[in-house]
């Protein structure tokens, strides 16, 4: 049983178009190259976690990085499957939870994108998915993560929610619980006949220190943490965070924060 919220069919039908912007050249473009080069640096074998219609892997996989793929929703597979003239073998997809799901083999880089982790709506579960990105990984391949930072700086007193998209065809706006993480993106989309439509994700957020925390207990050391794909310097004032934690080579412990020798008092 997972919390996250399940693509319907209709949600998987409009996914590619409701994210538009996210197949522009000038974002998809420095994705694909930073995931290419890194699964690129070990046995060359990517998974993603969350793979949806495809829209990271299947640019991947044009590069000669051989994809898997896990996704809860079987509605995305198929539109996945819809878009590229491939056999089930040239990228496999398990249908199941992220946290749980398992694909036979190991992996120079795992990777989790748009997002997508936040939709595992509790630590417990998000805890598990980083064990189960070191699961899958081999001795010094990485799990990559691309995660937003929530914007709660903007928040004055009283308020609960915060746009992230106002144009003259989409608002959006974020709704966030302060005490459990717990957070819904709605969306008010104008359709061409003038008539709009409402849509909204559960999501829970989480900061990059909690990150750290559950990738360390999963057995993985941060290794680069940026703004952006393009390797932009991550400050405090980033809007999100691409970070990269690897697994230690085998026979290798991995760092601890703690010094070595203690004192006691």
């Amino acid at each position: 049983m997972t919390s996250s919220d399940l693509w319907d069919e209709q949600a998987a039908q409009s996914y590619d178009e409701g994210s538009a912007e996210m197949f522009a050249p000038h974002v998809l473009d420095p994705t694909v190259e930073f995931l290419a080069q890194l699964a690129g640096a070990g046995n060359g074998f990517a998974l993603e976690f969350a793979i949806g219609t495809g829209r990271v892997a299947i640019p991947l996989l044009a590069k000669g990085i051989p994809v898997s793929g896990i996704e809860l929703s079987q509605h995305m597979v198929n539109q996945l499957r819809r878009k590229i003239p491939l056999a089930a073998e040239d990228l496999p997809v398990v249908v199941g939870d992220m946290a749980t799901a398992t694909v036979p083999g190991q992996f120079s880089l795992v990777y989790v994108v748009y997002n997508s982790i936040g939709n595992l709506r509790t630590q417990d579960e998000q805890v598990e998915c980083f064990r189960n990105a070191a699961r899958h990984l081999s001795p010094g391949g990485r799990f990559v993560v691309e995660l937003w930072v929530p914007g709660i700086r903007r928040f004055p007193p009283g308020q609960s929610a915060v746009p992230f998209k106002v144009t003259d065809r989409h608002v959006g706006f974020d709704t966030f619980d302060m005490v459990t993480q717990q957070g819904t993106s709605h969306h008010y989309r104008r359709r061409d006949d003038g008539n709009a439509s409402y849509g909204a994700s559960n999501f829970r957020y989480i900061w990059p220190a909690e990150c750290d925390l559950m990738a360390r207990l999963a057995g993985l050391e941060l290794e680069q943490r940026v703004a952006d794909w393009d390797g932009s310097p991550f400050t405090s004032d980033s809007e999100k965070h691409v970070s990269v934690w690897r697994k230690p080579p085998s026979g290798a412990a991995p760092r601890s924060a703690c010094p070595a020798d203690h004192h006691e008092a």
